[in-house]
């Protein structure tokens, strides 16, 4: 196991309730590294933590471990099944489109960033 992957797992897993559950996918490319983390449909809110302040903490830190290391580390955080981008919560078969759009400025905010450092 990677450096930056066993971090990620070692502080995922102190926060939340269901440890056990906790399960970290490491992939590389040309474009870094991208850890894909999935928990517990109940332990979602921990991780990422109001107005996504914990997700946000935590790809900063993967980022300085990531930098130690030469490497570009993103994390995706899956949605769990029954979470609520699931297709059966609302009845629609898709979220609204006011779900997506913040993860997605996000995200252009986090690329536009690690454009400038370069």
């Amino acid at each position: 196991m990677e450096a930056d992957q066993a971090f990620l797992e070692f502080v995922v897993k102190a926060i939340v309730d269901k440890p056990d559950a906790v399960k970290v996918d490491r992939k590389t490319d040309d474009m870094g590294v991208l850890l894909m983390l999935d928990v517990d449909r109940e332990d979602m809110g921990k991780v990422i933590g109001k107005s996504g302040n914990t997700a946000k903490s935590i790809r900063t830190l993967l980022r300085v471990v990531g930098m130690k290391n030469d490497a570009r580390v993103n994390l995706k955080i899956e949605e769990p099944v029954g979470g609520l981008r699931d297709t059966g919560s609302y009845g629609g078969g898709e979220a609204p489109a006011t779900e997506s759009a913040p993860s997605s400025a996000a995200a252009d905010l986090d690329a536009a960033m690690d454009a400038l450092k370069d």
